[in-house]
This record gives C-alpha cells, sequence and structure tokens, in this order.
C-alpha cells in the first residue's frame, strides 16, 4: 500500500475532484474514459464540507438479510481490521440490495465510531441515515440515496475489491471525491499527481479562462481569436511539461 505525505494529501484537498482529473489525465497511461471514476451518477450529502481525500477501506453489506447477524463477531473483526489501516480513510461500501435498498450501513453511531477510527468519509452505492447527525460528526458520505431504518446491516466481507457506481475499488487505493464524484487514483500516478493538478489549473487560468473573461469592449472576431490563441498557448504550455497534446 502506497502512502502519500500526510501534506500531500491536505495540498490535494484544496483542489475540487475535475480539477485532479485534469492533472491526473496528463500523466497517466490508463484509460481517461473509464476504469477509475463513478460511471454512475453519485450524490454528495455533505458538500459544504468539500473534498475528502483519503485511502481506500472496502466493505460488502446486505441489510436486507438476516441471517448475517448471525456473526456475533462481524462488526469486531471488521473494526480490528480497520484499525490496521493507515489513515486519512474513505469507506466503500457496496450494499448487495442495490437498487432495492431496505436499510442503511450508516447513521449516527457508525459514522462516530468510523470518524474515531481515522475514517473521514463514506462512498457507498446503498443508503444513509442521521445525515445532519452525520455531518456533525465531520464525516462525509457520497451514496445512492437516503433512508429511514439500518435493517439487519452488518458488514458482510471487507479487504477485497468491490464495485460502486460502476467502478471498481481496492482496497488501499487513493480516492479524491466531491459533490462530482470521484478518482480512484493509480498507485503509478499518486507522486506526480498534485503538481500536473496545480499546473494545469494554472493553465487554464492564465491562458483560456483570462482571455475569455477580458472581454469587455472587444467585438465577437477578437474574442473568438483571442480565446483560439489561448487555447493554442495552453497545449502548447502543456505539451512542453508532459509531452502531450494537452487537451482538456
Amino acid at each position: 500500500m502506497k502512502l502519500l505525505p500526510h501534506s500531500e494529501l491536505l495540498k490535494l484537498k484544496r483542489w475540487n475532484t475535475p480539477t485532479i482529473y485534469n492533472g491526473w489525465e496528463q500523466i497517466t497511461a490508463h484509460d481517461r474514459t473509464k476504469g477509475h471514476f463513478n460511471l454512475e451518477e453519485t450524490r454528495d450529502f455533505m458538500p459544504q464540507m468539500g473534498p475528502m481525500v483519503g485511502y481506500a477501506v472496502t466493505v460488502i453489506c446486505e441489510p436486507s438479510n438476516p441471517k448475517h447477524k448471525e456473526n456475533k463477531y462481524a462488526w469486531s473483526e471488521y473494526r480490528e481490521y480497520l484499525s490496521t489501516i493507515p489513515s486519512p480513510k474513505i469507506v466503500v461500501v457496496r450494499d448487495l440490495d442495490k437498487p432495492n435498498h431496505v436499510g442503511s450501513f450508516w447513521g449516527e453511531v457508525n459514522a462516530n465510531v468510523h470518524r474515531a477510527l481515522g475514517c473521514v468519509g463514506t462512498i457507498t452505492d446503498g443508503c444513509i441515515r442521521d445525515v445532519d447527525e452525520m455531518t456533525n460528526a465531520g464525516f462525509k458520505a457520497i451514496a445512492s440515496r437516503m433512508c429511514v431504518g439500518h435493517a439487519y446491516s452488518t458488514p458482510v466481507a471487507w479487504g477485497e475489491p468491490v464495485e460502486v457506481f460502476g467502478c471498481k475499488v481496492n482496497p488501499g487505493a487513493l480516492i479524491h471525491a466531491d459533490k462530482h464524484g470521484f478518482l480512484v487514483v493509480p498507485e503509478a500516478d499518486m507522486d506526480a499527481l498534485y503538481e500536473a493538478s496545480s499546473f494545469m489549473d494554472a493553465n487554464e487560468c492564465n491562458t483560456v479562462i483570462e482571455a475569455a473573461r477580458n472581454a469587455s469592449g472587444k467585438t465577437h472576431t477578437e474574442i473568438l481569436q483571442n480565446i483560439k490563441d489561448a487555447s493554442g498557448r495552453f497545449q502548447s504550455a502543456a505539451k512542453e511539461k508532459f509531452g502531450k497534446k494537452g487537451e482538456w
């Protein structure tokens, strides 16, 4: 499990997830159209908390199935495992009941317990409840929807690859997530991610965005020419930095 310095994670947290994606696509050898981010719509229930960054802890649950409650040691064993994973952690939960959800893995109690064990939030294709209380605990949730009860919610399995919102997530993967969705960063791309994202953000601001915003008093022809010229500078700067076209 590759870890970044905590200072690097804090810097990554300053950007939104699309900005991190913009940097990632410049440095990655992976397919930038699939495989590393959600393909299905997600819902951020605490957008005011901003982005979250952390390492994936993977869990499977099935709240509709009472047989899982027969394992009296599931919660304690899962929490022991959870305590061994470096922080900050994002708990990625696959709900086997999808799309016919009947109960939530998450609520006020579970959010506080996980926060105490170094977790900053969750991405789940299931439900959440106690949204205000989870927010008060400082625990961010990206989920499918809300619900009332927890049914027979218990961890069924953990520490194995899961798929949520059309994206496979391996245990220990670095995740950047916010109201737009989430990005699972390949290990080979972690070290260069912040520098690439910072560069691409500055590159946009100094070229195309500047040209588009500096349109006062100009004709449409002048505006279009300025944007065209700025787009060329944008692509040239990205090509010089990363050795590719610099498309966005």
